[in-house]
């Protein structure tokens, strides 16, 4: 990040994740307040190390809101006299694969406040690998890409993801709500939180009526074994090079290279007995943390022992 800009009005609300636990519809639904403003696009990750930020998602690094900081105030340039300033980036809870960043909010802005929304690690989890499956070439089964590979049990791990923003900011100014009690009460969640931010709990029609975004269809367009490796398929010069190819051959090229694949036909029993020890230690570490407990985490918890199959979300 370079540069510095004066005069503009920084944000103060963070909806820093976790991924896959319904950020993208507790955004929107903050969104309905008059007084409160979240940018486009989703996910600027501007306090996200640029080099990090390239591993993790190229294609926002492509978009260089880290280069300036007027370049990513500029998102917040039509707030409109909003009172609260918020944008949405699941990459600052990806510890360690993005590292330093409440460090950076803090020196950025020491008044911010964050929104923490957490989900059932085990369905967290699996939605995380099968969301790398459809977007990032992930054809690992299942057990083994979570075993393989850090940031699916990371991202999962929240005490870990949260103990450095309570350092830096102290718990009076991060608000932390499960996925699970969003969508039993969306209505009843999102007034608290206005209440939490000093706005007034004005009736906003569309509180009863959003739906979640972005759940995982049933049929995924999984990578062949074989297909185009992920690091090719993210590469900007491959990625530049498909633009330029005619939407038919396009086509057959992802034909080839894909196949469908339907989640509830996949058995994730293994991956849940393989999740739950792990999670259980950690939840019982964020419980430590928070105070609290997670009665609705009812996969964690082994509510739920049949043999199973992929499920929503």
């Amino acid at each position: 990040m370079e540069g510095r800009c004066v005069g503009r009005q920084k944000p103060n609300l963070f909806l820093i994740g976790a991924m896959k636990s319904g950020t993208t519809y507790l955004r929107k639904l903050l969104n309905a307040h008059p007084d409160i403003f979240m940018c486009e696009p989703n996910e600027p990750s501007y306090f996200v190390d640029p080099q990090q930020l390239k591993t993790i998602w190229v294609e926002m690094w492509e978009r260089g809101y880290w280069r300036h900081e007027n370049h990513y105030l500029e998102l917040f340039g039509s707030a409109n006299g909003a009172t609260i300033l918020g944008e949405a980036s699941t990459n600052y809870t990806k510890y360690p694969l993005a590292s330093g960043v409440p460090e950076k909010i803090l020196e950025f802005n020491p008044n911010a406040r964050f929104i923490y929304i957490l989900r059932d690690p085990i369905e967290r989890t699996l939605s995380h690998y099968w969301h790398m499956v459809r977007y990032h070439a992930e054809c690992r089964p299942v057990v083994e890409a979570l075993k393989r590979d850090i940031q699916y049990l990371a991202v999962s791990h929240y005490a870990m993801q949260a103990a450095p923003f309570l350092e830096c900011f102290g718990p009076d100014r991060i608000a932390i709500l499960t996925y699970e009690s969003l969508v039993c009460d969306p209505a009843g969640v999102t007034r608290g939180l206005y209440e939490w931010l000093g706005l007034g709990v004005e009736e906003v029609d569309m509180l009863g009526s959003t739906q979640p975004e972005h759940v995982t269809p049933e049929v995924v367009a999984a990578a062949r074994l074989g297909g185009i490796p992920r690091w090719l398929r993210q590469s900007p010069p491959f990625r530049s090079i498909l633009r330029h190819i005619p939407q038919p051959i396009e086509m057959a090229l992802r034909r080839v290279t894909t196949q469908d694949m339907h989640r509830r036909g996949v058995d994730v029993t293994d991956a849940i007995e393989f999740l739950r020890p792990i999670q259980l230690r950690q939840t019982e570490e964020l419980t430590r943390l928070l105070g609290r407990e997670f009665p609705e985490w009812t996969t964690l918890y082994g509510q739920a022992r049949r043999p199973r199959r992929a499920q929503e979300a």
